[in-house]
């Protein structure tokens, strides 16, 4: 993991205060009815901390978003950003950044006019920064919103979400329909608000994205917390692969019934090995092999890790 996801938690630290916790979550439960959507769950964001909030559809992301929002009341326990719900608390909800999963304005509005409403709102627009992110994420805001594509749309959510430098992200989904150059611009964005001390709190299915950017993960299922860990704290328990390149062509039953092996991608002479287990077994065979050259990490398998997550067992656990 690179050196930029480790940042964050300690981003108030450095500017000489103590990380505290600026989104909770309190035995929260909600239900709809007789469906229960949310069960008993205990979350915090600190500040200065980007979490990522995952969970496959239905889970109940979004719901604890809307909760958090104040949009929705929990049927049992608490939901607090600075402290308090935000519930019919305007003075709050202006300092806090929000992008919902389904993002949508009157398509007869343009961007502009939708960031000079929210600036009324928040007391008062910051153009520079709005010129700032449209030119960043090279966004025409004259256009009506029922003219742009699917990420064109994206990105003026984007823009209101950050253009009042807010203290706190909610963010559901937040580069749906977005091209990989601007998903790049959205992560260097987030990453500056943490560093700032903003607390972050998003939900993605995009993997890869989680692994880059959360400092730490929580991933519910079935209106359950399963797991709160690190990213360091997942990656001791997902398999690791490792890329070994041979001056000759590889058998391609090289590491066959090798202890530790659960897979092997032979292409010529390389092969991707992955292991669930010491390496040691695999590099005993790998130093009799056909003049080994190399060997090199070919990344921790997190995403198989996660779907495991995913389709386990509701029961709540932590790694």
């Amino acid at each position: 993991m690179s050196a930029s996801t480790h940042h964050t938690a300690a981003a108030a630290v450095a500017k000489g205060s103590t990380p505290h916790p600026l989104i909770v979550t309190q035995r929260v439960s909600k239900r709809f009815g007789s469906v229960r959507a949310v069960a008993e769950l205990s979350l915090e964001v600190e500040a200065g901390e980007i979490v990522g909030f995952l969970g496959p559809n239905g889970a109940g992301k979004t719901t604890t978003i809307r909760m958090l929002m104040g949009f929705i009341s929990p049927s049992s326990g608490r939901c607090s950003v600075f402290g308090a719900s935000l519930r019919d608390r305007w003075d709050l909800r202006r300092r806090v950044g929000y992008l919902p999963g389904d993002f949508r304005m009157d398509p007869s509005m343009c961007g502009r006019d939708l960031f000079q409403w929210f600036g009324r709102l928040r007391g008062g627009v910051n153009q520079s920064r709005v010129d700032d992110l449209t030119e960043r994420l090279q966004l025409d805001p004259t256009r009506p919103f029922g003219a742009l594509s699917k990420g064109n749309r994206q990105k003026i959510g984007i823009v209101q979400a950050f253009m009042n430098d807010p203290e706190v992200l909610i963010l559901d989904e937040p580069t749906t329909g977005l091209d990989p150059l601007v998903q790049r611009d959205f992560l260097e964005l987030v990453r500056a608000c943490a560093a700032n001390g903003a607390a972050v709190l998003f939900s993605s299915h995009v993997l890869p994205e989680v692994e880059r950017l959360a400092s730490r993960v929580a991933i519910i299922r079935a209106g359950r917390l399963v797991t709160v860990a690190t990213i360091d704290q997942l990656a001791e328990h997902a398999r690791h692969r490792l890329e070994l390149r041979f001056a000759n062509p590889v058998p391609h039953d090289l590491f066959v019934g090798v202890p530790g092996v659960v897979a092997q991608q032979v292409d010529g002479r390389s092969v991707v090995i992955t292991l669930d287990g010491p390496a040691g077994p695999a590099m005993e065979v790998a130093a009799k092999g056909p003049g080994l050259i190399r060997v090199s990490s070919a990344g921790d398998d997190l995403e198989d890790l996660f779907l495991k997550f995913y389709e386990g067992p509701p029961e709540s656990t932590h790694a």
